[in-house]
């Protein structure tokens, strides 16, 4: 097929955490807000003058200094954060929004806020208590935490605008880029697709780390290109699978699973679309906030619930993902 005109830009950004475009808009006088799981809703990062960034650490070699911090036994996802922070990676960033989902990235977060490694004015880390359960009363506790933790100190320490208002205008911008994605996601659906799995997790892996309002022209461009691209004539895959899994964020695992002859089409993962990538409905007769943490709660997919309909609603929606995109088997 044709490449695609943003591609290799797209992949640019994916190089380092303090790419091309949070540069431009820290000089442009935005807040860089880190989030590390998808507990933290990032439309709420959004608000008034912050982006939101989902950590990574691209091109990570040793992990000795994290590994001395946090143990040889604890998760290399976690220890690749907290060694690219020993080692200034993260020193743009305005406040890291954690969330108390899991114990090893809590360390790694600990670490940094205790060890002072983000020298930087009003710096703050958040470690909210995310409920395990959903219902009302959760979802009223999730609440109060975001409030509590996150947006009241966004305001206090950055003079951030909360409003209702505000959240709204985040949340149009958040839902005009997870309308893009999943109408490019789609044409995975296709018997022989116009798009591969590696170029879909670069374009929707790109609005987890960038500004949300320096991608999005780009992203409607690419998709009026992969509306007229052509397939290849001839099948470059035996397979179709969809990928399952936790804290994928390297492209290169995608194009080695391509590349060995399979097609990635549906990605239910930490970084993937499924969940992250679907439209904030908001309810009536209820906050913009209750809306948002609600749809939060409903739609994790995370094995941190432990609760019969959590387990359940995981293994469906995999299988209802391997039916709907018409894969071959599940990885």
């Amino acid at each position: 097929m044709k490449d695609l005109k943003h591609l290799f830009y797209f992949e640019g950004l994916l190089d380092e955490a303090n790419n091309q475009l949070v540069r431009q808009a820290k000089e442009e006088g935005k807040r860089a807000i880190a989030y590390t799981c998808f507990h933290m809703p990032e439309v709420l990062l959004n608000l008034d003058n912050c982006f939101s960034l989902r950590m990574r650490a691209p091109k990570t070699g040793s992990v000795e200094i994290a590994t001395y911090y946090m143990s040889n036994y604890t998760c290399e996802f976690c220890r690749a954060i907290l060694e690219r922070a020993f080692e200034g990676g993260y020193n743009f960033i305005d406040a890291i929004a954690g969330v108390d989902a899991c114990a090893v990235m809590n360390r790694a977060m600990e670490n940094i806020e205790v060890q002072n490694l983000i020298p930087n004015k009003n710096f703050f880390v958040s470690h909210i208590d995310v409920p395990y359960k959903v219902n009302d009363d959760a979802v009223e506790h999730y609440v109060q935490q975001i409030e509590l933790k996150v947006l009241n100190k966004l305001k206090e320490n950055f003079g951030v605008d909360i409003s209702e208002d505000a959240m709204k205008k985040a949340v149009e911008l958040h839902n005009e880029v997870c309308a893009l994605i999943t109408e490019i996601g789609e044409f995975r659906k296709k018997d022989n697709p116009p798009i591969t799995g590696y170029e879909f997790h670069i374009l929707n892996l790109v609005t987890y780390v960038c500004p949300k309002y320096l991608i999005v022209e780009k992203l409607r461009e690419t998709l009026e290109e992969i509306k007229l691209r052509e397939a290849d004539s001839k099948k470059k895959f035996r397979a179709k699978v969809v990928l399952v899994g936790s804290e994928i964020d390297d492209p290169d695992l995608i194009k080695l699973i391509e590349d060995a002859g399979a097609l990635v089409v549906a990605d239910r993962y930490c970084f993937g679309s499924f969940p992250g990538r679907q439209e904030i409905v908001l309810r009536e007769n209820e906050s913009v906030l209750s809306s948002v943490c609600r749809q939060y709660l409903e739609q994790s997919l995370c094995p941190r619930y432990v609760s019969q309909e959590k387990k359940d609603q995981r293994w469906d929606f995999a299988e209802n993902l391997y039916r709907d995109f018409r894969a071959d088997g599940i990885i």
